[in-house]
């Protein structure tokens, strides 16, 4: 029998017996967190973990995703289209992801994570004829740029400093400082320019094939394995190079959708002081990576309670379940879309 690389979340807990040291040696850390979540009954979009192991025949591979692999991705993502209902790169119904990176040692800030996924003109267009609202509109290129700037920073190795320039010239003939505060036409403008210096710098057009878009990011979180910043963390940390990283892909949930959405980052108690409390920050209208970047100050996650009751309350009950269940302290990453 061949290998099995890939694992729905579903799958994790029973398949390695709920063992948490053999699941985190294979579907890496974020991977098992998914798994148990999802076998605690969280909320947790469900998707797949491509293993450790897969990181590690792909260096065995020359830096290549064999054959087996890549059917399996593509059988995955189809399983990830009957779940949700939507197909990836259709225009009528779109299926976005995040692929993330998830080493079986906790390595803060040194992988890498790619946001919207499937995302080219022909989806964003059937998009925004499904919902012309100016609102939507504006998520819709908000997202469109954000993946475009990921993308070219993280697998095509264009500094996502160059696209901040490019943002930053926008701001100032509008006059605005925020990027929240750039309206639907703005952030169409973005991507306009964004794909214009994309084609500048890289000599072609952006890539517009969904499963391009997917299979190079795969490849790309495997390689940020042995980026400079991973290998040095590595060494300071006596983290072996043979451990490899494994990568997630699941549905995108939007904190970027409209301001019923959101996103943060919060422990289920004081780190300080240990006090049983929820503390932490979030951002309303954002994804993951506006909180941790410093452009806009975040809200500490009490006024959310303020904000958003209902939503604090869904919080608050994950957040005891979840230290309930792992018995410990939890530090976790939370997206709000539209209320939810």
């Amino acid at each position: 029998m061949s290998k099995k690389f890939l694992y729905l979340f579903k799958e994790g807990h029973d398949a390695f017996g709920g063992d948490q040291t053999t699941m985190k040696n294979t579907l890496g850390g974020k991977g098992a967190g998914l798994a148990e979540m999802t076998h605690a009954g969280m909320p947790v979009p469900q998707g797949f973990t491509i293993t450790t192991e897969a990181c590690t025949q792909y260096y065995a591979d020359n830096r290549e995703i064999n054959d087996e692999i890549k059917a399996d991705i593509f059988k995955y993502m189809g399983i990830l289209e009957e779940q949700t209902g939507k197909t990836f790169g259709s225009i009528e119904n779109p299926l976005l992801v995040p692929v993330r990176s998830g080493a079986r040692a906790s390595m803060p800030g040194m992988m890498d994570t790619i946001l919207n996924l499937g995302l080219n003109d022909d989806v964003v267009a059937g998009m925004i004829a499904k919902n012309s609202d100016i609102k939507f509109v504006r998520f819709v290129y908000d997202s469109y740029r954000r993946f475009i700037q990921m993308f070219s920073d993280v697998v095509m190795g264009l500094a996502k400093s160059t696209f901040e320039v490019i943002i930053d010239e926008v701001k100032e003939k509008k006059g605005v400082k925020n990027d929240i505060d750039l309206d639907a036409d703005d952030m169409k403008e973005l991507v306009k320019l964004f794909k214009a210096h994309y084609k500048k710098e890289m000599g072609e057009d952006f890539p517009s094939d969904p499963k391009t878009q997917l299979m190079e990011s795969v490849k790309a979180v495997f390689r940020s394995w042995d980026n400079p910043r991973a290998n040095v963390y590595r060494r300071m940390n006596e983290i072996p190079y043979s451990w490899g990283t494994a990568v997630n892909v699941q549905p995108m949930v939007f904190g970027n959708l409209n301001e019923n959405s959101g996103t943060g980052v919060a422990f289920t108690r004081d780190p300080a002081t240990g006090e049983k409390a929820l503390f932490g920050e979030y951002l309303i209208n954002a994804q993951g990576e506006d909180v941790v970047a410093g452009i806009r100050t975040p809200s500490h996650i009490s006024k959310l309670a303020e904000d958003m009751p209902e939503v604090y309350k869904q919080f608050a009950d994950i957040a005891n379940r979840l230290e309930e269940h792992y018995a410990d302290m939890q530090d976790m990453e939370f997206t709000i879309e539209n209320g939810k």
